[in-house]
């Protein structure tokens, strides 16, 4: 665990499960954490899916893995200064997304994604995995 401090996206995650061998190499060598919110997408994708009962078990066995961040006070107010940032600029990413970068900066991780749009908040740093 003598690499990356990274918080995984839930398409990082997603590409974990369908059996992507860089990611799971990636994840090898990093100290690695989930966020509350990522969670939440997985279920929400999971109940969603035709193999619901298979997809619930593969989360509960990352959760079980992996440290999950929560929400608190801290990230309700990085949330709030990402979320003004980006409508100053004009460049408007997805809610549940603007909280992913929120915990990553707060947690002082580097968040592994492989959605351009992170690029657009000053002081995450990303891993494009």
């Amino acid at each position: 665990m003598a690499g990356n401090k990274v918080l995984l996206d839930t398409n990082i995650i997603s590409a974990l499960f369908k059996g992507d061998v860089s990611v799971a190499n990636h994840i090898d060598k990093s100290e690695v954490y989930l966020s509350s919110i990522i969670v939440g997408e997985l279920c929400y994708g999971a109940e969603y899916s035709t193999k619901i009962e298979e997809n619930i078990a593969n989360i509960k066995q990352l959760i079980s893995t992996y440290n999950v961040l929560s929400v608190d006070e801290e990230t309700s107010f990085i949330y709030g200064k990402i979320k003004a940032d980006l409508r100053k600029k004009g460049t408007p990413i997805p809610e549940n997304d603007i909280w992913i970068a929120s915990s990553a900066i707060q947690h002082k991780l580097k968040l592994s994604t492989r959605d351009k749009h992170f690029q657009e908040i000053k002081g995450l740093k990303i891993l494009a995995w």
